[in-house]
Order: C-alpha cells, then sequence, then structure tokens
C-alpha cells in the first residue's frame, strides 16, 4: 500500500516517459469516445485529456469498467478528471493510460467555471484527498486564461457535406431513440440547409423504378416509424434536421449516455444518401466533444438561425437562391414561405401555406393515369425541402388549375417530366439511368382531416393556387 507521502500527480509530459508504469494523472477533458460493449462482459470509454506541460495533442485514457454506469459520464468539455493508479502503455509511436478496473479509480469535477471541489461522479476505488484540491484550483486557474482547442474552425456545417466524405461536424443533439430494438438513431441540426440531392432514376428506393411508386414509395423519412408530433413540435422548423445512424458493427454504443440540447463536435463521421435523404453514420472511431455554448461557431449557428427565421423571406431553402424557378405560378406571391417542418408543426389542423419544395416523386406515374376513369384528377405527390417530406394531393378542380385545364397525354408527361426533373432528350423522350434534379418551385398547400375524431391522426395535405405552367 502506497504512503501518503507518495502520492502525487505526475504532469502528462512525465507520464510519457513512465511506460509500463503506475501513475496518478489529473488533466482537463478535451474529447471523448462513446461508451461501447467490448466482445467480452467489460465496457469501454476512451478519453483525451491535456494539461499545462502537453497542451496539444493531448493524451488518450482507455477505461474498462464492469457497466456503462462505471464509466466516466464527462458532462462537458473542459471538465477535470483525476486518474488514480493507471499505466502508461505504448500503441506503436503513441503512448496512452489504462485504467484497469482493478485497481485504478477516477473522479470527474466541473472545469473553467467550476468553484467548489466536490466531484459530480466517482469511481467506487477512489478515495480523496485534501492535497488534491490544489491541483484541481492550479488547472482551474490554468483553464481561464487558456483557449481551449474545440476545433470548431476545422469542422463543416450540413450546408458543406459530401457523400462518402469522414468530416467533422459541429451540430446541437435534438433527440435520441432506439428506433428498433438495439438499433439507435441521433437527431442533429445546426441551422443550415444540406444540399439537396441529384435522385438516381432506377434507384430511388429498394432498386426500384419511379412508376414502382405504388409497391416501393420513396421514404418519408428513414425512422422505421414516424416521430411523434409532440416530439416534432421540439425542433426547429428552419435548417435540415441530421439523423445519424449507428454504423451495424457498433449496435452496442450506449447512445443513451449523450447529452441531448448540447452543442458539440462529432470527430470523423461519414455522410451517406439513402433514397434521396441524407444521414450521418457514427463509426467505431468516431468522437464526441461537447461545445461550450460561447465557441464562436455555435453562437455564429444560433445567431444565423434566428435572423433566417425572424426575417419574412428567410424560410426559402437556401438552395432555391435567388429566387425558385418559374415552373409554377401561385395565387398568393405576396404570402411568406414557409418549411415543411412549419407545416407539420403548425398549431392547428386546417390551415394554408405557402412554400418552396421539390417533386421528387408522383403516383400514379403514367400521365394517362392522372385522372380517375370519371374524368377527375388525383394524384399524390412527394414533396421534399432542406427539413421534411411530405405526401400532397392533386385533386379535382385543384387538378384542372394546375394542369391548366385537361391537356393531351403528350403534354401532361413533358409537364410532369419538368416538375420532377426528368432529364429528355432532343426528341422529347425521357432518357433512362439519368438522375434527376427537380427544381425549386413555389406551391401553395392546405391541410385537412379525414375523420373528425381522429384530426390529428388523420391530417393530410392538398395542393391549391397552384399552376404548373412548363
Amino acid at each position: 500500500m502506497e504512503k501518503e507521502d507518495d502520492y502525487k500527480f505526475l504532469q502528462i509530459k512525465d507520464a510519457i516517459a513512465s511506460v509500463n508504469q503506475k501513475v496518478n494523472l489529473i488533466g482537463v477533458v478535451v474529447d471523448f469516445g462513446i461508451p461501447k460493449k467490448t466482445k467480452g462482459t467489460d465496457c469501454f470509454c476512451t478519453l483525451k485529456i491535456v494539461d499545462e506541460s502537453h497542451q496539444r495533442p493531448g493524451i488518450s485514457v482507455n477505461i474498462f469498467a464492469e457497466s456503462m454506469e462505471k464509466l466516466p459520464h464527462v458532462e462537458s468539455t473542459g471538465d477535470i478528471i483525476q486518474l488514480s493508479r493507471v499505466v502508461m502503455k505504448t500503441h506503436g509511436k503513441d503512448v496512452y493510460a489504462l485504467f484497469n478496473k482493478k485497481f485504478s479509480s477516477f473522479a470527474l469535477f466541473e472545469g473553467k467555471y467550476g468553484e467548489d471541489f466536490i466531484p459530480y461522479q466517482v469511481f467506487s476505488k477512489f478515495r480523496p484527498r485534501d492535497k488534491d484540491k490544489k491541483f484541481i484550483a492550479s488547472l482551474r486557474k490554468w483553464l481561464a486564461d487558456f483557449m481551449l482547442d474545440t476545433g470548431s474552425e476545422e469542422s463543416l456545417s450540413l450546408r458543406q457535406i459530401r457523400q462518402g466524405e469522414r468530416i467533422d461536424l459541429v451540430c446541437k443533439i435534438l433527440h435520441i431513440c432506439e428506433v428498433t430494438k438495439d438499433e439507435w438513431m441521433i437527431f442533429v441540426w445546426d441551422g443550415t440547409d444540406a444540399p439537396p440531392v441529384s435522385i438516381e432514376t432506377n434507384l430511388l428506393f429498394m432498386n426500384c423504378r419511379l412508376e414502382d411508386e405504388m409497391e416501393h414509395p420513396l421514404p418519408l423519412h428513414l425512422e422505421p416509424l414516424p416521430l411523434s408530433r409532440d416530439i416534432l413540435c421540439t425542433f426547429p422548423t428552419v435548417g435540415t434536421i441530421l439523423r445519424v445512424i449507428v454504423d451495424q458493427g457498433n449496435e452496442k454504443l450506449a447512445l443513451n449516455l449523450i447529452n441531448t440540447g448540447r452543442w458539440v463536435k462529432f470527430l470523423k463521421i461519414i455522410c451517406e444518401v439513402d433514397a434521396g435523404l441524407w444521414h450521418g453514420v457514427l463509426l467505431p472511431f468516431t468522437r464526441l466533444r461537447y461545445m461550450p455554448n460561447e465557441d464562436r461557431i455555435v453562437s455564429q449557428c444560433q445567431r444565423s438561425y434566428d435572423e433566417r427565421a425572424s426575417l419574412k423571406w428567410d424560410r426559402m431553402p437556401w438552395w432555391s437562391f435567388p429566387w425558385p424557378s418559374r415552373v409554377t405560378e401561385i395565387d398568393y406571391e405576396h404570402v411568406p414561405f414557409v418549411t415543411l417542418m412549419d407545416v407539420l408543426t403548425y398549431s392547428e389542423v386546417t390551415a394554408k401555406f405557402n412554400c418552396v419544395v421539390r417533386v421528387v416523386a408522383a403516383f400514379p406515374w403514367r400521365a394517362e393515369d392522372f385522372r380517375s376513369p370519371l374524368g377527375t384528377y388525383r394524384i399524390r405527390l412527394t414533396l421534399e425541402d432542406p427539413t421534411a417530406r411530405i405526401h400532397a394531393f392533386v385533386c379535382a378542380e385543384d387538378g384542372e388549375k394546375f394542369f391548366e385545364g385537361y391537356p393531351s397525354v403528350d403534354v401532361l408527361t413533358r409537364k410532369r417530366n419538368k416538375l420532377l426533373g426528368v432529364t429528355e432528350s432532343d426528341d422529347g423522350k425521357e432518357i433512362e439511368d439519368a438522375p434527376r434534379n427537380p427544381p425549386w418551385v413555389q406551391c401553395c398547400l392546405k391541410s385537412y382531416y379525414l375523420i373528425k375524431s381522429d384530426a390529428w391522426g388523420s391530417r393530410n395535405y392538398r395542393i391549391f393556387g397552384t399552376k404548373l405552367v412548363a
């Protein structure tokens, strides 16, 4: 058993030179991996810490415990961790600290803004000492003048994402849920609009073609079941909400331990496209940093959103600037635009809206099927903007206005192709397998219900006051 007088903390630069020795460390947490289960019975996470002697890039600490609850639950980047009897190890040229659950211990303290010396989490073997306070106070004093490297300047926004690239993303965590057994999804947002996706004509969803919309409809969302309206109403109504899914080999991550409502930086995630919808993929090596609200990028995101949400025309998708295409004309040009998330979360069941959207699917597909045997228009369009996708119907007299009467099948086909971005050859024939890039168009929407006793549950949307002039 070590003597009290022999108990001391090493600075990180000295610990790095103490390979295969047990040391005591105290440092500032700059980022951390998401806790997960090992292939055995343990749980595991990794932290990166710095101190005044080793400010960049810091040193990794690998921590094993019997359960997720016993791993460190860091509340904020910049908090202080005290580590007792960790073993310094090497992996290639890198030196790291290994926490052994049999003899190591830890305690977590508030960082820069903390005033007391009471840890908010301790490992069961931790034993506080009065001498520890001076080390914590010293680190807090250093932190007060130290510009903690959050790395936000090196990150991308959702507006800048590209398919298949590994990126660092600063965003706000809005919601986390288990979408199916042991499969989790994180909903994140930064106030910007993700770029619109060119849709493969023959590979929309489950290898189906546009004309297979009845059997394999283009999905409105990536989660198996839609989120409840109560949850949707907590989301911002401007800016893309990115679904971040867990890599299939990583389904035992403890995502429920991540704090919602916080700004974070995900280090090394991949953005992909499925059925024309963006999603992020959380990889085994993805790390996380909680971002302070005072961070320059976080403040800029929030300020930009506040300005955009308050201005009359700024709810229009960024990608439609300076103005939507003239493929459509509407009866209510003077009415400000709203987003589809505004539509979904509006406080009343029945209402009218002016939107800028892309039409990404139509059912039925063939122009000759747009009208019933009685000659009445009946079409379901799939609309999207950066915030959501919905189905909207074109029916009866609204269809007559939309298509400017009852034109021939050839004219209807040309109008449909223009609306959905279908590429045509010089002779007017569709080019198979060509990607589609539907134009941004204006449309007027009205919401209504089918069943009075279940008004919200039977809510639908219909296009009105809109003319397709292509």
